[in-house]
């Protein structure tokens, strides 16, 4: 199976309660097509979500490293919720963490302001398009991860392995035309 990342321009904001600090907003957008290459079209269902949401304990990170979490669904210091719009989060930063810390500034002062998310696709539909794009659908994704994102693109990695989804696919329906041409040259 392979790992993917998403990303997704939001309105994700740094704010203050109760001597708090907080980030939050939407890690992804459901039924809403991203471009990933020319071609080459994604979007996320609303159910895709639903199962790692109840039994995953999800991290935020920053830029998708490992080494940097800012919080996790495990200790309670990051909420995730789906609704009709799609998968909401807030994260509690950490104030004896410099790195949070001067994340939540760059977020509050709106140099960063795009969000992303890692996942495990498990279960996805597509359709070629009479302009020959493709669309995948994301059904159900073992989601793992959000990140709070400097620069939202999918990694080159990611690009080629959809690239390779792609071509199977376009052999898989020209075999499909060759064994009916052949039937129909048989009878």
């Amino acid at each position: 199976m392979e790992k993917r990342t998403s990303f997704l321009t939001s309105q994700f904001r740094a704010e203050e309660q109760d001597e708090k600090l907080f980030l939050e907003g939407y890690f992804i957008r459901y039924n809403e097509e991203t471009e990933l290459y020319d071609g080459v079209f994604e979007e996320v269902a609303p159910e895709a979500v639903i199962k790692s949401l109840e039994k995953n304990d999800i991290r935020c990170l920053f830029n998708h490293d490992s080494g940097v979490v800012l919080g996790r669904v495990g200790n309670k210091t990051l909420e995730l919720k789906s609704d009709e719009k799609g998968l909401y989060g807030k994260v509690e930063i950490n104030r004896n963490d410099p790195e949070a810390m001067a994340i939540y500034a760059r977020i509050q002062r709106g140099d960063i302001n795009a969000c992303s998310f890692g996942f495990y696709p498990v279960k996805e539909d597509y359709e070629i398009r009479t302009d020959g794009s493709t669309k995948f659908i994301i059904r159900e994704a073992d989601l793992y991860e959000v990140s709070a994102v400097t620069f939202p693109a999918y990694p080159q990695t990611e690009i080629s392995a959809r690239q390779q989804d792609i071509e199977a696919i376009k052999k898989e329906k020209l075999n499909i035309r060759k064994q009916k041409l052949k039937e129909m040259l048989s009878t």
